[in-house]
């Protein structure tokens, strides 16, 4: 053999398994197509790197079998890579919801890994065109065959393509006759029909706090919401839509924590000759929307207790139904993936192809928004590094 083992992708979840797997003696050779290593790392976190969560749960990850991710996840959790950053001298700071970020530069992240492999004696070849994986795992490149006695498939999703996402490893799996989940965008912003959009193009960049789930099911986000040309954006849109289905509608609250109908009715002798929009403590857009949306108009003191009512449900229950998503073109991760039915979870191996692994986002397991995709890319990466 060339190798012992060729890891394809030179990502978070690739050159993890790469690092130790070189660590355990094995002659370790990782390929990517792009001309740089860990581009989705570098970028991630406007820049800074949301490399994990302290929050990290199961049922913060989406699966057929949600249950697959449990044993990477314990195995090497948060904690351990917490302690990895710490020892490569790198600053780090906690925002909101346990999302941990470098007080620095993300490549200093791209920086730490690659540095782990050049010193666990591991190689790294960029540039390579990867054509395919041949039963005997002989991969084909532009550059040549090479053969290794185990290949690990960490060429991640279909999301943002153009870093040159593709679905190269769902064809590598179908090729050894692993079946495939669907797969579709996630962490996206949705979008909206004309006629929708024509009401809420007026608060395009506005920004509220907001509580949004699926009509009929529990899952709910309590984050950011941003108004946008093409529809609705933020920190909450992005985590309902890896649950949102086509079809289905969205229940949305616009001022969490508050109730604007009873706060109306308590400002009512000091603003009442005020215009209804201006006397509510709201974003004047959002103010002027949601009244008009109540079908109301006036000034406060006019306003009737049902007519209130009508305020409080336009602003905290707006149900609107989605007309789609912006696609793989903004999707920050890929929904679907390699069944893991097919995988085994403690090694991340396919259970029918002894020496092929998957690993991070090409498998059927989907975090949520805030550094939980990260440490799957740690955890599934770091269990294959174990065996392969």
């Amino acid at each position: 053999m060339d190798w012992d083992v060729i890891v394809l992708g030179a990502g978070a979840a690739g050159l993890m398994a790469a690092i130790e797997a070189a660590r355990r003696g094995r002659r370790v050779l990782v390929l990517d197509h792009a001309r740089a290593p860990g581009e989705k790392i570098r970028i991630s976190g406007g820049g800074r790197c949301n490399f994990t969560n302290r929050e990290i749960a199961p049922d913060r990850f989406l699966s057929a079998n949600p249950r697959f991710a449990l044993s990477a996840l314990r195995r090497y959790t948060q904690h351990d890579f917490i302690a990895r950053v710490d020892r490569a001298g790198i600053a780090w700071h906690e925002k909101t919801l346990g999302q941990l970020f470098c007080d620095g530069s993300a490549r200093q992240i791209v920086d730490m890994l690659l540095r782990d492999l050049a010193d666990a004696g591991g190689t790294l070849r960029l540039g390579v065109q990867i054509h395919g994986v041949a039963p005997g795992f002989v991969v084909q490149t532009d550059q040549g065959a090479l053969r290794a006695a185990s290949v690990v498939i960490a060429t991640g999703g279909r999301s943002i393509p153009k870093m040159g996402a593709s679905g190269f490893g769902y064809q590598v799996a179908q090729a050894f006759g692993l079946p495939l989940i669907p797969t579709r965008p996630g962490l996206v912003p949705l979008t909206f029909t004309d006629g929708q959009l024509e009401a809420m193009r007026p608060l395009a960049g506005v920004t509220v706090q907001a509580r949004v789930g699926v009509e009929g099911a529990k899952i709910a986000f309590d984050e950011g919401l941003l108004f946008t040309h093409r529809g609705l954006s933020g920190p909450s849109i992005l985590q309902i839509s890896s649950y949102w289905r086509e079809g289905q509608a969205l229940r949305v609250d616009l001022a969490r924590g508050r109730d604007i109908a009873a706060e109306a009715a308590l400002h009512r002798p000091e603003r009442g000759r005020q215009d209804l929009a201006n006397a509510l403590d709201l974003p004047e857009k959002l103010a002027r929307a949601v009244v008009a949306r109540a079908g109301l108009s006036g000034k406060l003191a006019e306003q009737s207790k049902p007519a209130l009512q009508r305020l409080g449900d336009a602003l905290h229950r707006w149900r609107v139904v989605p007309a789609g998503t912006e696609g793989w073109r903004t999707a920050e991760v890929t929904l679907g993936g390699v069944d893991t039915a097919a995988l085994d979870a403690r090694t991340m191996q396919a259970r029918s192809v002894p020496g092929l692994y998957f690993v991070g986002e090409v498998v059927d397991v989907t975090g949520w928004l805030g550094g939980y995709n990260f440490q799957w890319a740690w955890s599934s990466g770091w269990a294959a590094g174990q065996v392969c």
